[in-house]
């Protein structure tokens, strides 16, 4: 009787051992041979471009070359929202788009482009990382879209061809081009200006012909695009800073095993801190093209331009979605003095 026990158990526990390994391999740590197609408009120049690459190069390491990423920039595979309606499609695996234009598809995203919104870089950082960045990031499951997280994308300040701006004012009437966002385009309207949203490949002709007077950017779009060559006046008012935001196809997610999963995202981290090393140097080096093209660079006063959009926050003050966002985003600490 006991050693016919003692087979029984033997047998159990081998039926055992062979379930939990093959739950695990599905689950925890089977990596399969995959390459996924990833698409943006930027160039092959920028930081964000090259985080990509450094992304990459991370996870085929890590993944011992199961796992690759190949890359189209440029608006290869169309604008931005082209390739996030490929990516709810499934033609697609990975794409980046800004939080202002991704706000068409997922309104919580709204909130990143309200004006003057972080106190710091460090604040911004802080809010990404933690845990109103994750919700927000979250928001997008509802749109067949997987937020996987941020890259650097600086702020936004005015570029104008002949008139400077100094203070709010001078805003006043000017065409200004800007993305087909809801709050740039508020912001523009509680300015006095009038918002004009063109496509990124189609601004640079725009503002030769006049069909513009200026746009508004960060200093590596800014420089990287060329527009230095049609506007003289660079103004850093700084209004806001949407993120760069990085977005995977919801259903390949879903299929993807745990192990995958984690080393994705941690590689994917892993190239958001090289991107804001790379974005802090390309900054730098932007202000000396500037400089040595003639570009004049205004540093304004930002408090009456922060006095003039206060507008938007009353308007959103008491807004279920982008005011609660706000409000967490406002309440989160930082250590600096």
């Amino acid at each position: 009787m006991k050693k016919y026990l003692t087979s029984f158990v033997v047998v159990l526990l081998s039926i055992t051992v062979v379930f939990l390994a093959n739950c695990g391999g599905k689950k925890g740590k089977k990596i399969q041979e995959r390459t996924l197609r990833l698409g943006h408009v930027l160039s092959i120049d920028h930081p964000v471009h090259k985080a990509m690459q450094r992304w990459s190069k991370l996870l085929e390491k890590e993944t011992d070359g199961q796992i690759n990423i190949k890359i189209y920039p440029g608006g290869q595979l169309g604008g931005e929202k082209e390739m996030v309606e490929n990516l709810q499609m499934g033609t697609l695996d990975i794409t980046k788009i800004s939080s202002a234009a991704l706000a068409s598809f997922v309104p919580e995203m709204k909130v990143f482009t309200t004006p003057y919104l972080f106190r710091s870089n460090q604040h911004k950082w802080k809010v990404l990382k933690g845990e109103a960045g994750q919700q927000i990031l979250n928001e997008c499951k509802g749109k067949e879209l997987i937020g996987l997280g941020y890259y650097e994308a600086g702020a936004r300040s005015f570029y104008t061809k002949n008139t400077p701006i100094r203070k709010p004012s001078d805003v006043k009437n000017m065409k200004i081009r800007v993305m087909k966002s809801p709050l740039s385009i508020e912001l523009l309207k509680t300015l006095d200006a009038s918002p004009t949203p063109i496509s990124w490949g189609e601004l640079y002709t725009a503002l030769q012909q006049g069909t513009v007077e200026g746009a508004e950017n960060n200093p590596p779009s800014f420089v990287s695009a060329r527009h230095y060559e049609v506007c003289q006046y660079y103004s850093l008012d700084k209004h806001s800073q949407p993120v760069d935001v990085v977005l995977f196809n919801k259903k390949l997610w879903s299929n993807l095993s745990d192990k995958e999963k984690e080393v994705i995202k941690d590689t994917f981290w892993k190239s958001v801190e090289y991107q804001r090393k790379l974005w802090k140097e390309e900054v730098k080096r932007n202000f000396a093209t500037l400089d040595s093209v003639g570009v004049e660079v205004i540093r304004p006063d930002l408090e009456p331009f922060r006095e003039a959009v206060q507008p938007i926050y009353d308007k959103y003050k008491n807004d279920e979605v982008i005011g609660s966002y706000i409000k967490k985003i406002k309440a989160v600490k930082t250590e600096e003095k």
